[in-house]
């Protein structure tokens, strides 16, 4: 009876254990978005990751494409190439969560990009209105 009552607390214990979540795949390396006018290039930075404009894939405008959006007016004559436009992306469940910022529309946005085979789901929050697009491997 004895070791009956250790094995049963013995699977109580491991049955109410929390399941290891296994880490989402990995993004890193190049995504052409979803209306394929440029790539963005997923790299490791600090803990996390981040990512940035990469390439163009469409002619950039005469002495280069500028953040004419964003809110803040000194900002809006730095070049969008290069440009970090998600950071502080960690692994949650099947997605990297972070912040991210859309130079078309010059707004910062919480994010949850979600890895699928060659596809990135990329979620978009301001508030409770969300967005989703999908990206593609180039």
């Amino acid at each position: 009876m004895r070791i009956f009552l250790l094995n049963f607390i013995a699977f109580l214990g491991a049955a109410s254990a929390a399941p290891v979540q296994a880490a989402p795949p990995s993004i890193a390396g190049n995504w052409r978005t979803d209306d394929a006018t440029s790539i963005v290039s997923f790299y490791k930075c600090g803990s996390g990751m981040c990512g940035k404009i990469a390439k163009f894939l469409v002619p950039e405008p005469v002495g280069g494409a500028r953040d004419g959006k964003n809110p803040d007016k000194d900002k809006r004559d730095r070049k969008l190439l290069g440009l970090p436009i998600f950071w502080n992306l960690s692994a949650e469940g099947d997605s990297w969560k972070g912040k991210g910022y859309t130079p078309k529309e010059g707004r910062t946005f919480n994010a949850a990009l979600t890895p699928d085979g060659d596809t990135l789901h990329v979620k978009g929050c301001v508030f409770i209105i969300c967005r989703t697009v999908t990206w593609t491997r180039p």
